[in-house]
């Protein structure tokens, strides 16, 4: 399966919608000012991951609010994809969510291999 990304939207509103329309519009401020929240499904690749960076890092810089990155449908996560994502989780300050088993240890494991070829912070401690 290709990469696919997709901004989860509202992560923050309630599941009832409010029938006052002063509460509904505090509920829409509330959640644009939260973080923006990008789904990723599918295999990750090097070029996948430095699209997904871009991505991250346009979106931070026109809105100022913080990305999450939600990995949970995540299937595959090569070494390089990997490094990518660490470095965006070091030096942009972006979270990442949803890691299962697989994806963790590789993430786990390029960033002690990275750390070794120079200094660096785990990623995830």
């Amino acid at each position: 399966m290709a990469i696919r990304i997709t901004e989860i939207v509202g992560t923050n509103l309630s599941a009832t919608t409010p029938k006052d329309t002063t509460q509904q519009s505090q509920t829409v401020m509330n959640a644009a000012d939260g973080p923006r929240v990008l789904k990723v499904e599918g295999t990750i690749y090097l070029k996948d991951a430095e699209l997904l960076e871009q991505i991250c890092s346009d979106l931070s810089h026109q809105t100022d609010r913080p990305v999450i990155i939600e990995l949970s449908e995540t299937s595959f996560l090569d070494t390089p994809s990997a490094s990518v994502l660490c470095r965006m989780k070091r030096q942009k300050g972006i979270e990442i969510k949803g890691l299962n088993l697989f994806i963790k240890k590789v993430i786990e494991l390029s960033d002690a291999s990275d750390s070794e070829n120079g200094p660096s912070s785990e990623c995830f401690p």
